[in-house]
C-alpha cells in the first residue's frame, strides 16, 4: 500500500513548473564556506530569474520537505537512522567541522535543506508528466545511493523522483537519466543496476571522482572525457549520445542532471566548457526532448564557481526564449499559486495522468 505523502498535490496551471524553497540554501556560522560548492547559489538563480522578470514569488511552486516515509521509498531505515551521526553527515558532505556539532543543529542546518530539495526534484517529477516539463533549482545528488552517500549527496534525489512516478503515475514505465555533471552519477547508478526499465547516460570526466567501477556497469551510454575537454567536442559528443540514447529507447520521462561543474576553471570538474557551451548544451537535450514530446525533468546538481548562478539564470532564459520551455503568458497567477504553495485541485481541473498519492494526507 502506497503512503500518504503531501509531495503530489495538484498545482494550478497558472504556477510555471519551476519548482524551488528558500530553504534550499544552507547558512550555518560561515560552516558552508568550508566545501567549494556555492551552497547558497539556489536562492541567487530564482534572484536572477526574478530580476529578468521570467518569474515572480507567486509563479512558482515551493518545494516541501520529503518525509522519511518519503524517504524510504528508495533509503533503508539504517541508512537514515546513520545520517542522525554527525559524524557520518561529516564525511558524506566534507565539511570536517560538522561532527563537532549536535545533530539537531545539522538536520536543522544541512539535512532539512537537502531534504527540502530532494522532495522538491519528486515534486518535479510529477510536474514534468503534468507539463511536459519541470526544473528544480536544486537537487542532483546523483552520487546517492539507497544505502550510502558521498559527494554532498545525502539523499538519492533522482532514484527518489523516478520510483515516485514508477509507483504512482499510470503509464510512467520507462525513464532516461541524461547525467551531464562533470563526475559520474554512481548513486543511481548502483540504484538501477538490475532494473531494465531505467537507462542511463552519464558523460563525465574519467579521472575524477568517484572512479566506481561497480556503478559503471549500469551505464548504457557511457561518455568518458579526458582533462580539459572543450566545448566543439563536448557539445558534438552530447548531442550525438542524447539523441543516440532517445533512439535506442523511448523513454516515458527523462530526468536531466545538468551539472555546472563542467564549466571551465571549476575546481573539481576537471573540464572547460563555457558558459556559452552550458546552455547550448542545455538547448540541445530540451530540444531533443521536446522532438520526441517526453516529458524532461531538469535538477541543477554540481556547480562549484560563484558564476554558475548566473549561468544556470541564463540557460533557463534560453530556454524560454527557444520556446523548449513554456510560461505564463497572460501574466496572471492563481491565488493558490501565490507563495508556490500547491493546493489540491478539484477533479475537474486536474491533470490528464492518473496519479495515486496513497491514502489522504492530513493537511492544515
Amino acid at each position: 500500500m502506497l503512503h500518504g505523502t503531501q509531495l503530489y498535490l495538484e498545482v494550478p496551471s497558472s504556477c510555471l513548473p519551476i519548482v524551488y524553497s528558500p530553504v534550499y540554501n544552507i547558512t550555518f556560522m560561515g560552516l558552508e564556506k568550508l566545501h567549494p560548492f556555492d551552497s547558497g547559489k539556489w536562492g541567487k538563480v530564482i534572484h536572477f530569474l526574478k530580476e529578468e522578470k521570467l518569474i515572480s514569488d507567486g509563479s512558482i511552486v515551493e518545494a516541501r520537505e520529503a518525509t522519511e516515509e518519503d524517504l524510504l521509498v528508495v533509503h533503508t531505515k539504517r541508512y537514515l537512522n546513520r545520517l542522525k551521526w554527525s559524524l557520518v553527515v561529516a564525511t558524506i558532505t566534507e565539511i570536517p567541522p560538522l561532527l563537532c556539532l549536535p545533530n539537531f543543529l545539522v538536520q536543522r542546518r544541512v539535512l532539512r535543506p537537502l531534504r527540502t530539495q530532494t522532495g522538491g526534484t519528486i515534486m518535479a517529477g510529477k510536474l514534468a508528466v503534468d507539463r511536459g516539463w519541470a526544473i528544480n533549482v536544486g537537487g542532483g545528488f546523483h552520487h546517492c545511493s539507497s544505502d550510502k552517500g558521498g559527494g554532498f549527496c545525502a539523499y538519492a534525489d533522482i532514484t527518489l523522483a523516478i520510483k515516485f512516478l514508477f509507483e504512482r503515475v499510470e503509464g510512467i514505465s520507462r525513464a532516461t537519466i541524461i547525467d551531464l555533471d562533470a563526475h559520474q552519477g554512481n548513486g543511481h547508478e548502483r540504484d538501477f543496476l538490475d532494473d531494465r526499465r531505467v537507462f542511463i547516460m552519464d558523460v563525465y570526466n574519467r579521472y575524477i571522482y568517484p572512479g566506481d567501477g561497480y556503478a559503471k556497469r549500469a551505464i548504457k551510454r557511457k561518455v568518458e572525457l579526458d582533462w580539459g575537454t572543450e566545448d566543439d567536442e563536448y557539445l558534438q559528443k552530447v548531442e550525438l549520445h542524447s539523441e543516440g540514447a532517445l533512439n535506442e529507447v523511448r523513454p516515458d520521462i527523462i530526468v536531466y542532471n545538468a551539472g555546472t561543474d563542467i564549466l571551465d576553471g571549476d575546481p573539481l570538474g576537471g573540464l572547460a566548457i563555457s558558459p556559452q557551451g552550458i546552455i547550448k548544451r542545455d538547448e540541445i537535450v530540451f530540444r531533443a526532448a521536446r522532438r520526441r514530446g517526453i516529458p524532461i525533468l531538469m535538477v541543477t546538481s554540481g556547480g562549484y564557481q560563484k558564476k554558475t548562478a548566473r549561468i544556470i539564470a541564463d540557460s533557463i532564459i534560453n530556454l524560454r526564449r527557444q520556446g523548449l520551455i513554456g510560461g505564463n503568458e497572460d501574466g496572471e497567477v492563481a491565488e493558490e499559486c501565490v507563495g508556490g504553495v500547491p493546493l489540491v485541485m478539484s477533479s475537474s481541473d486536474s491533470s490528464p495522468s492518473s496519479v495515486s498519492t496513497g491514502p489522504a494526507p492530513n493537511t492544515i
